[in-house]
């Protein structure tokens, strides 16, 4: 266990910090710093999704018995994965941090008071995903490795697989940061993020509870009631982030296919 969290910790930061040099220091990029560290960042997200899900389809299609089988991959890319939540949060923090730097014209924080506001600022709009991050490392993780005592790693697999998505919101980060928002590659991969991220992490869910009821003979409707109490709070805990992300996908897939020249609603309409 401790040999895959120390790799874990030095693979993710290490892919970093190789990519952000490449991207600025390649004759063939050259980018500027604050882009780099976006790229770099968002590329490294995708690996650990790759990765990730790649491991998820491997556990979950192993698992006959999606109580009690298990597949040593489960276990063994948990602990190697968890540092990256920990990682993710810096890297968003430095993207935030140089988004900040350019506003202000490449100009250094002046006062502690400034890199403090820099701080809240970051904590203001990443707030839910540093909070799921951390759930992630104190909750999931303990709870994955020692209470499930190697049961359930169908179920685990199939969680895993919901970072199928990620890779399309990263890359639908990257051009809106080069304004290719009106682009056909934009509103494809627009496109393909609404239908993963619905597959793979909100029906990832109902699907859960179905795969339970198939195997213990209950209906879907009769599962909840069949299941203790905190396993049916952790799950809606678990889905409602993933239902206010969809949200705010749906409403920039409207944007984003809304005809060009087609005013956007009226406040009376809708609200932000």
């Amino acid at each position: 266990m401790t040999l895959l969290l120390a790799l874990g910790c030095a693979f993710f930061p290490l892919c970093f910090a190789a990519l952000r040099w490449a991207l600025q220091n390649l004759a063939s990029l050259r980018m500027e710093t604050s882009e780099a560290v976006l790229v770099a960042s968002k590329l490294v997200s995708s690996v650990q999704a790759i990765m990730a899900s790649t491991a998820g389809y491997i556990v979950s299609t192993s698992c006959r018995h999606i109580i009690d089988d298990q597949h040593w991959l489960s276990s063994a890319y948990t602990q190697f994965a968890v540092p990256y939540f920990i990682y993710d949060i810096y890297a968003m923090f430095l993207c935030h941090w140089h988004k900040h730097q350019v506003k202000e014209h490449g100009g250094e924080a002046r006062a502690a008071g400034s890199t403090w506001a820099v701080v809240r600022g970051y904590l203001h709009k990443e707030f839910l995903m540093v909070l799921h991050h951390a759930v992630m490392v104190l909750v999931c993780f303990p709870l994955s490795v020692v209470w499930r005592q190697g049961k359930g790693d169908f179920f685990l697999g199939c969680m895993l697989m919901a970072e199928v998505s990620t890779p399309f919101v990263c890359l639908g980060k990257i051009l809106i940061q080069y304004k290719r928002q009106h682009t056909l590659l934009h509103k494809v991969n627009g496109a393909l993020m609404l239908l993963s991220f619905l597959c793979c992490r909100v029906l990832l869910f109902p699907y859960l509870y179905w795969a339970y009821g198939r195997h213990a003979g209950l209906p879907l409707l009769a599962v909840p009631s069949a299941l203790p109490a905190h396993v049916n709070l952790g799950a809606a805990l678990l889905l409602a982030p993933q239902l206010y992300w969809f949200f705010l996908i749906c409403r920039g897939a409207c944007r984003l296919f809304r005809p060009r020249g087609c005013p956007p609603p009226s406040p009376c309409q809708t609200r932000d």
